[in-house]
């Protein structure tokens, strides 16, 4: 998985019932946000593999998500994020629809956020048509490029920093790190600002902090120096040790559950003693943090 995929599946855990209420305005009068959402990635990887097409998939998360009816009923909710141009697109979504219908014979809502470039790419509907049998699937589509940055700047939904984020990376080949240095950190002012709460804070401020890199990995550091300084007299004091903290301690877990944090550290020494990769690609590939790389390349130096 690479690690922009699970910074996605991380924040869309991280802040499912602001999702759900950037994008259904009665969410709360539809979802019972006080039942535990179920997170189906085993499930959906099982589908998606069943459905799949020739183009490969960017993040899928399929949700459990009980509703305020009286009894039980609960419906599916499917999330797509889709990073780039897909001609099978459509046609995918509707294998997925049905296939989780059959496997789960429950309401479902699809929702997919477009994070590519090409504004003319915008799938929203699959029809299929032949001899007086039709199928019309309609699904809820986002276009993230097609937004405007100053409304979602007045917004009270924490979603709508994640929405922000991305049309930053999307300006990315054309910004310096100069310009990049000050819009991350004005839109890291501008969420320390809000009154979301301290994890949600967090959440949101590590998903900036790893989504929209630097090509100066130097800037990584300078980046955590400034918010340190801005968070100095605030109550979030300490957000960049917190998420460094976050990110040692998933590594550490992954390699205690898993056993393979020595493998990790090994990989990250071979990528670092070829010379041909930046950080950024090292940590991508190995699929731990920029912050991780470091700790390996000082290991090797003190060697």
């Amino acid at each position: 998985m690479r690690f922009d995929d699970s910074l996605w599946k991380g924040i869309l855990e991280d802040l499912f019932a602001d999702f759900l209420r950037f994008f259904f305005t009665n969410a709360d009068q539809i979802f019972d946000m006080k039942r535990e959402f179920v997170y189906l990635d085993k499930e959906m990887a099982q589908i998606a593999v069943e459905a799949a097409t020739e183009s490969p998939k960017y993040v899928d998360k399929l949700v459990k998500v009980f509703t305020r009816e009286g009894n039980e009923q609960w419906i599916l909710v499917h999330v797509e994020v889709q990073g780039y141009v897909d001609n099978q697109f459509e046609e995918r979504m509707y294998r997925y629809y049905y296939r989780i219908f059959d496997r789960y014979r429950q309401r479902i809502t699809a929702i997919v956020l477009l994070t590519d470039r090409n504004k003319k790419f915008y799938p929203k509907e699959y029809r299929c048509e032949f001899l007086g049998t039709a199928v019309h699937f309609c699904f809820n589509s986002y276009k993230i490029i097609a937004q405007d940055a100053e409304t979602l700047l007045k917004s009270s939904n924490p979603f709508a920093f994640v929405i922000l984020t991305t049309l930053l990376a999307l300006q990315r080949s054309r910004l310096t790190d100069k310009a990049l240095f000050d819009l991350k950190t004005a839109l890291v002012r501008r969420l320390l600002e809000q009154k979301f709460s301290r994890a949600v804070i967090k959440g949101i401020f590590y998903f900036i902090r790893n989504y929209v890199v630097f090509a100066n990995r130097e800037n990584n550091n300078k980046f955590d120096e400034e918010i340190d300084s801005i968070t100095q007299k605030s109550r979030h004091m300490g957000i960049v040790e917190m998420i460094r903290e976050r990110e040692t301690q998933e590594i550490l877990q992954k390699g205690r559950t898993e056993g393979k944090l020595q493998g990790k550290i090994e990989i990250v020494g071979n990528l670092l003693t070829a010379n041909q990769f930046t950080e950024d690609e090292i940590a991508a590939f190995a699929g731990v943090p920029v912050d991780f790389v470091l700790e390996v390349r000082n290991t090797l130096k003190n060697k």
